[in-house]
């Protein structure tokens, strides 16, 4: 099963989340609804990048790779996204 890891940005709170779903239309609902706790506070979010791996373990190893580096800063260094 595929699965994609995204990075959002909130201009209200001028930050970035980073996470992995296996439905990012769904995931992104649920994070623009307020249905997510860590992301409420910063609706609306706007979806800047999107990377498909092949599995979950996949996903978690990219998730965490982005959160070490920073997103902003994983952006900029891959020119590549949604």
């Amino acid at each position: 099963m595929d699965y994609t890891v995204y990075i959002l940005y909130s201009q209200k709170r001028s930050r970035y989340y980073v996470g992995q779903t296996d439905n990012i239309e769904s995931r992104l609902l649920r994070h623009n609804k307020s249905l997510v706790a860590s992301t409420k506070t910063g609706v609306p979010w706007d979806l800047v990048f999107t990377q498909t791996v092949n599995s979950r373990s996949e996903a978690l190893i990219l998730e965490k790779k982005i959160k070490r580096r920073g997103a902003k800063r994983y952006i900029e260094d891959n020119q590549f996204g949604v």
